[in-house]
């Protein structure tokens, strides 16, 4: 599916969707808005590459930063579901990872976690690793897949508002 297709999608089921970025710097949200009309659909993207901006911009808990850090699932459940709470959306996609070069024995370089949250529909984060390819690549990476994942929720919100297309 491609972006206009997705962004199609959206437009048919009435959804507006937000993205809460930290490694990919907003790289999702340009992906959306590359395309023309894509303001009937895209209501706003966070770019929160720090935790501070995660904390202020989507109400990630200090506790979770503190105790899971950054880089984890639950960051990025608390930054999808922040997106979804201080914007006027149905759907919300974060992403938060180590893109390099670096990362630890505990946290490698290529880790990114994301979340999927929507209106009807829950929250689901994943872990990917996608491996020490170079900071562009997992960066990119990282845009196609959560493009890949804003297609499954629409998919998902499709189904609950009995839209089989």
């Amino acid at each position: 599916m491609t972006v206009t297709d997705l962004l199609n999608r959206a437009r048919d089921l009435g959804v507006m969707i937000a993205t809460a970025e930290s490694c990919t710097g907003g790289l999702v949200a340009a992906a959306l808005t590359d395309i023309p009309g894509s303001s009937s659909v895209v209501e706003r993207g966070f770019v929160t590459y720090t935790n501070l901006a995660k904390q202020e911009m989507l109400g990630v808990k200090l506790t979770t930063l503190d105790t899971r850090g950054a880089v984890s699932e639950q960051v990025a459940q608390e930054m999808a579901e922040g997106a979804l709470n201080h914007a006027p959306v149905q759907l919300t996609v974060s992403i938060t990872g180590i893109a390099g070069p670096g990362g630890s024995e505990h946290k490698p370089e290529g880790r990114v976690c994301f979340g999927l949250s929507g209106l009807g529909i829950g929250t689901q984060v994943e872990t990917i690793e996608f491996g020490a390819i170079g900071r562009d690549n997992v960066r990119l990476k990282a845009r196609n897949h959560a493009l890949a994942l804003l297609n499954k929720g629409l998919l998902r919100i499709g189904e609950k508002q009995g839209d089989t297309a």
